[in-house]
């Protein structure tokens, strides 16, 4: 995977996944919780999805799994709710970012390795 998919993922996954993170986190673990809270949580997650991405990104769903994994638990240790609310936000944020993903994927926007997979 090339460095631009790299930077179009992490950015991709930052802001989509902030915006998730900071609504669904108000809703659900903390009302007070200002936006930067979130996007510095979104922001680990997606260095670490872009980072697995560039480096197992021809695995097939390694790198999606990996960075879903990385959401939950960053929101797990981050905030208040336990593992199921960590698992309910990190799942929606992380199919906000593949959804996105995928959309530019097919528009030849960034490499579908981008998402785990691999290019023929």
């Amino acid at each position: 995977m090339a460095i631009l998919d790299t930077i179009v993922t992490i950015a991709v996954s930052l802001l989509l996944g902030g915006s998730v993170l900071f609504v669904g986190l108000r809703l659900v673990a903390d009302d007070t919780l200002p936006p930067e809270s979130a996007f510095l949580t979104a922001a680990t997650g997606a260095v670490a999805w872009g980072a697995v991405a560039l480096y197992a990104g021809r695995v097939p769903i390694v790198a999606p799994l990996s960075a879903l994994v990385v959401w939950i638990v960053v929101l797990a240790l981050r905030y208040p709710g336990g593992w199921a609310t960590a698992a309910v936000l990190g799942f929606v944020a992380w199919l906000a970012s593949v959804g996105a993903l995928y959309a530019l994927g097919t528009m030849d926007v960034v490499s579908l390795s981008a998402l785990g997979v691999p290019e023929v």
